[in-house]
């Protein structure tokens, strides 16, 4: 029987709209349910602020005046110790202070990675000989298996792929970059985006094209494939194998945490491919992937730069600033999983212990950067007429940056080259780059991407490895 292609095209179209109009699966929204309320009554959590709205209009708006954006005005001070010591030496950070600070994060904030979490055996599954932009490269598709003999009922594939110049005469620097699918060059373009997809009309080349012709390679890795981006995944992926399934402890790791570790994972590999400089590896993410690109960063002190996008709250925005999303955000239901259960506690309105609130953290988003001193950190905005929303508070990002610069100082980098003033300081005017130390920040004139600071993020980088610019660019 023929089949009318347009009837087809109308009934095919159809059921897209209805799958999409159905929402959430209510499956999911009810286990993700279950599990917040899990951690709740395991912390005594009786009810939680609400967290405020990003729509203008709503009657629970977010704040967007500067005048009262700052109810916590002083932030904990990086270089005192909990006794109250000033940290005057780089052996005092690392053999004192910094310890302290990832104790405060492991236990609060983020969650503590298990000491028996599992072994990953890294396969090659596939590889490729193609083309990006006009240059050959090889490609490699990889799955890291995590062994799951201890609970076999949860399986944990993580997958990245790996590309590099064919021509390269030796180990060449990679940028781990979070958000990638299984697809490697020459393979079909996705339906949809994508960190090969091309761009807009008039617009730089993709970030993994720039790479490419500086000489650099690229690692995609798959979030999803090491944890879901949900509360009813914490059962499952990573954190629910280490926990055979059962609900996590108040300081187990959130999915932040568990992105971070599977970074971490793909550098392992990295560490054994003779493609790879894996002493020149960094990290990069977008949004949600950009808190985990940060947090990936400040653990793992292999990794030698990072470019990190849009993060906003949980990343590098300050969680003390009354500006856009707020701690309370992060406590509901929707991005709790993000964090460690412990941080449920800042949102909490009554509560067995007491209702708390973000100046009750005992470190902010300042230490997180200073956790990645005095590797490369660069910090990356848009603006919010492109679509990188006002929610994200980039001057609070930028007080964070500002408030980590004795840090970068104390270990022998450069700063941003501002005061260390956060009370004060302002953001530089637009598509002006602060890009002279090892701590950078450019906000670009685009939207929710760090697309347009891929140009000035790769030299500034080469730079900082004291690589000589590539003849390609």
């Amino acid at each position: 029987m023929r089949v009318n292609s347009r009837v087809l095209a109308v009934v095919v179209f159809s059921a897209a709209l209805a799958m999409a109009q159905r929402g959430p699966d209510p499956a999911q929204v009810a286990a993700t349910a279950a599990d917040h309320q899990n951690m709740m009554d395991q912390l005594g959590i009786k009810a939680l602020r609400p967290g405020p709205s990003g729509n203008e209009s709503a009657p629970n708006h977010a704040n967007y005046d500067e005048a009262t954006a700052n109810p916590f005005p002083n932030l904990p001070d990086p270089l005192t110790l909990n006794n109250g010591k000033k940290v005057t030496t780089a052996k005092m950070w690392w053999s004192k202070r910094r310890p302290e600070i990832v104790e405060d994060f492991d236990r609060e904030v983020f969650g503590r990675v298990p000491k028996n979490v599992p072994k990953v055996t890294w396969t090659v599954t596939r590889t490729v000989n193609a083309m990006v932009g006009s240059h050959a490269v090889t490609g490699k598709q990889l799955t890291g298996h995590v062994d799951n003999s201890s609970y076999p009922e949860i399986n944990v594939d993580i997958e990245m792929t790996l590309v590099t110049p064919s021509d390269a005469k030796g180990p060449v620097p990679v940028m781990i970059m979070f958000g990638g699918g299984r697809a490697l060059p020459g393979d079909p373009a996705p339906a949809r985006g994508g960190r090969g997809f091309a761009p807009p009309a008039g617009s730089d080349p993709p970030a993994t094209e720039q790479l490419i012709a500086d000489g650099w390679g690229y690692a995609s890795l798959n979030p999803a494939s090491v944890q879901a981006d949900n509360g009813a995944g914490l059962t499952r992926g990573i954190i629910g194998l280490v926990n055979m399934g059962h609900y996590r402890k108040p300081d187990d790791w959130g999915a932040l945490r568990a992105w971070a570790w599977g970074a971490s994972r793909g550098l392992d590999y990295l560490e054994t491919d003779k493609a790879a400089d894996a002493k020149h590896v960094g990290i990069e993410g977008v949004s949600r992937y950009g808190k985990a690109a940060l947090v990936t960063m400040a653990y793992d002190t292999r990794f030698a730069v990072v470019l990190i996008g849009s993060s906003g709250e949980g990343g590098a925005k300050l969680h003390r600033r009354n500006w856009g999303e707020a701690v309370e955000n992060l406590t509901g239901s929707g991005e709790y999983h993000w964090m460690a259960g412990n941080f449920m506690k800042y949102g909490a309105s009554e509560a067995t212990l007491g209702s708390k609130n973000a100046g009750d953290i005992p470190v902010d988003a300042h230490e997180l950067l200073a956790l990645c001193a005095p590797r490369l950190t660069f910090i990356s905005y848009g603006v919010p007429e492109k679509g990188d929303a006002k929610w994200l508070d980039h001057q609070g990002s930028f007080m964070a940056a500002i408030a980590a610069q004795p840090v970068f100082r104390l270990l022998g980098a450069k700063d941003l080259g501002r005061s260390d003033d956060y009370h004060t300081e302002k953001m530089p005017p637009v598509n002006v780059g602060l890009l002279d130390g090892q701590l950078a920040w450019r906000q670009h004139d685009g939207g929710h991407t760090d697309g347009p600071n891929w140009k000035y993020f790769i030299p500034w980088a080469d730079k900082n490895f004291g690589r000589k610019l590539s003849a390609r660019r």
